[in-house]
């Protein structure tokens, strides 16, 4: 199956036809005329899942999830995974609720890849999918490649990064108990003592003298609790994980990064700042003051970009005064702002009914791909 993919704004209606009549192929069963497709309207959420579907071309990722001849054949996991970019563009809570609207909407489920009804997978193979993709990282293979691909050749001015809480109903481990630190005596060690240990880099240190790779590792992604200042100033408290995106001009997320709730904003902010630094080519990084650190200022700066943080306010000092052309710029910060608010509120940042830091990451992932092709798709229109 070959979509097709043009950034010019084609005639009305002539981009859902061509992208329609290439479904077929997906069909299990028999083939059906394609004014049958056309028959009901496909409606601004319709028009949105073929706009994201087309842009990011999902069928080039899931040869490797198709039964390959061997032992017992399997449902096809092209048209599952449509159906749960599907989930994200309607904002369905749950798989449940997935296969109702499947089951009730002929247009949907046919712009999915099954004609009857009785073609739909049963809920546990839906499951047992997702676990596949999630496993593999399959959202974010294709948000990655769809960003270098619409966005790699590109200038891009602005990344905003920021954070935002993600509450899930999983259950936190309990907390390890710290050792407890020897006291140390007043005065000089005694000549028979041992020597102090030096003090152990701290993350921010060493993060810029290592790969992407080797940071990601070191981030933790257990659910916990976590804390934070919203907006309004007022702490919020929440157990589950923390979002870390990086946002373009035009709200598009370039990056994401999961991690525990209780880790500190800074410290996914040089991972963030690689894994934005292999996609996309861009002048400015704005953050707010949750950033504010000589090591994150230092990085930025290294890639070629100009770091405006938000200064940090101390009760010992007066915040250090933003400069007028600086202060006017770190206002297109709320690209992050606007990209966090879409994905909560319309494409499943508050819906999850998942457990494990994989499955959330694609479940959060099939979001982060509407909301994208969203801001994509308003650069051409």
């Amino acid at each position: 199956m070959v979509w097709c993919v043009c950034m010019k704004k084609p005639k009305k209606g002539a981009r859902a036809v061509s992208i329609l009549s290439d479904i077929f192929t997906t069909i299990q069963g028999y083939l059906f005329p394609l004014e049958k497709v056309l028959e009901a309207p496909l409606g601004e959420k319709g028009e949105l899942f073929v706009k994201v579907v087309e842009l990011s071309r999902p069928e080039r990722f899931t040869d490797r999830f198709e039964w390959g001849g061997v032992g017992c054949p399997r449902k096809w996991r092209r048209p599952i995974l449509l159906a749960f970019i599907a989930k994200a563009v309607w904002n369905l809570s749950t798989t449940r609720a997935l296969l109702d609207r499947l089951a009730h909407d002929p247009t949907l489920r046919r712009l999915c890849g099954w004609e009857r009804v009785s073609d739909v997978p049963s809920e546990s193979t839906f499951s047992r999918a997702f676990a596949e993709f999630a496993r593999c990282e399959l959202p974010q293979q294709i948000h990655e490649a769809m960003i270098k691909a619409h966005l790699g050749e590109k200038l891009v001015g602005h990344i905003s990064r920021d954070s935002m809480a993600i509450e899930n109903r999983e259950k936190a481990p309990p907390k390890p108990s710290a050792d407890p630190k020897p006291k140390r005596r007043p005065g000089r060690p005694r000549k028979d003592q041992a020597p102090v240990a030096p003090r152990a880099p701290k993350r921010l240190e060493v993060q810029g003298r290592r790969t992407l790779a080797e940071n990601l590792a070191d981030l933790p992604r257990q659910c916990d609790h976590g804390a934070k200042k919203n907006s309004k100033g007022v702490t919020m408290y929440w157990r589950g994980y923390k979002f870390h995106l990086d946002s373009a001009d035009g709200e598009i997320p370039v990056s994401a990064i999961l991690t525990s709730a209780s880790l500190h904003d800074s410290q996914a902010a040089i991972p963030l700042a690689q894994m934005t630094g292999e996609r996309v080519v861009n002048l400015y990084d704005l953050m707010d003051a949750a950033y504010y650190a000589n090591a994150i200022a230092d990085f930025s700066r290294g890639l070629g970009h100009v770091p405006i943080i938000e200064p940090k306010v101390r009760s010992d000092r007066p915040a250090p005064e933003m400069e007028p052309a600086r202060r006017e710029r770190y206002k297109e910060r709320t690209t992050a702002e606007r990209v966090n608010s879409d994905l909560k509120d319309n494409h499943g940042g508050t819906t999850l009914r998942v457990r494990g830091a994989a499955k959330v990451m694609a479940h959060l992932m099939l979001g982060v791909l509407v909301v994208a092709a969203k801001g994509l798709f308003a650069l051409v229109e």
